[in-house]
């Protein structure tokens, strides 16, 4: 399998995560399909609701059950599929060689317990080492990641430091046991542009400097276009287009994707002119539009659009959509 795998850390297959709920089912992850390679960032892009979480949290097995269930796939990480390993095999696994920095850190952070006590948790856990070797540790990486005086923060509460700080530590907490593979769910989600950027240049430094590979979840395309190699677009729970960074963004294909880019800001823009916004919302998980999820929305949608879900076509190499227009296309070259 390894030898299969070549550079690939991370392989999803056909990935279906599903919650059973008393008003019917709900296909937050519908058949969707991924790989990372070691060393890289795959960015993971689309509106709130789109099935970008529920991807993490399945690759971890941290769905809830009930009402959440992973239906089928394949998780292959190092050549080993992580859903037919056991409860305790994977929990030797989070934390240690796959981590996840969680959208938001005040919420995910234990508010009774220290800053260095949480760090050094998993470094105690799967390193083994003593407390007090284990705190020193936390401080080493609270440095790394910038945090001022860390000697001192390893005994602050969370309700201590600001937004920005405790962003810093969840990004301690990530990769305080060295893991193979960092997912970034959100990670500057209501901060300021200036700690923005400063998280941002934290994850790209500990990238090269620990050649550790990055799943990053987020809405902004800016972030994406500054730090990914590999983007994926999502809507629905599936799949819209998937391509190198720079591929999609000088030549998208589908048409929300499209859309997201023309919703970033100009450089120069007037500020009278209005940014382009999309029309409607996305449409709840129970109750999904027949056809192409994103027909009720899109401005070039036809008949096929409405009675037939497209599959993703292949067109450049390592860039595919899923749209039928990309097939009229291809119909009209011919």
């Amino acid at each position: 399998m390894c030898s299969e795998m070549g550079s690939k850390l991370l392989i999803v297959n056909n990935l279906r995560t599903y919650f059973h709920t008393e008003m019917g089912t709900a296909k937050a992850v519908d058949g969707v399909s991924l790989s990372v390679n070691s060393g890289d960032i795959l960015g993971i892009v689309g509106e709130s609701g789109c099935g970008k979480s529920v991807t993490a949290l399945s690759i971890l097995r941290l769905v809830p059950h009930p009402p959440g269930r992973i239906e089928s796939g394949e998780i292959l990480f190092d050549g080993e599929d992580l859903l037919k390993i056991s409860k305790a095999e994977m929990r030797k696994i989070r934390g240690n060689k796959i981590s996840m920095i969680f959208q938001e850190p005040m919420t995910s952070l234990n508010p009774v317990l220290r800053i260095g006590d949480q760090i050094s948790e998993a470094i105690r856990l799967h390193r083994r080492l003593r407390k007090k070797e284990a705190l020193q540790k936390a401080v080493e990486i609270l440095q790394m990641v910038g945090i001022p005086s860390p000697q001192k923060r390893i005994y602050d509460y969370p309700h201590q430091m600001s937004g920005g700080m405790r962003q810093r530590v969840m990004i301690a907490i990530a990769i305080s046991c060295r893991p193979k593979l960092m997912i970034a769910d959100e990670p500057t989600t209501a901060l300021d542009v200036t700690i923005q950027a400063q998280i941002l240049d934290i994850m790209r430094r500990l990238k090269e400097e620990t050649a550790t590979s990055i799943i990053l979840i987020t809405h902004n395309m800016g972030v994406i276009a500054e730090m990914a190699n590999n983007v994926i677009v999502m809507y629905a729970g599936k799949i819209m287009e998937q391509a190198p960074v720079n591929e999609l963004f000088e030549n998208p294909h589908h048409p929300y994707t499209e859309s997201l880019l023309n919703s970033i800001p100009k450089l120069g823009q007037s500020e009278q002119k209005k940014l382009h916004a999309i029309p409607g919302i996305v449409p709840s998980l129970l109750d999904l539009p027949g056809g192409c999820k994103f027909n009720d929305r899109c401005n070039q949608a036809f008949s096929r659009c409405n009675e037939q879900e497209p599959p993703l076509f292949g067109a450049t190499s390592g860039h595919t959509c899923r749209c039928w227009l990309y097939e009229e296309m291809n119909r009209m070259r011919t």
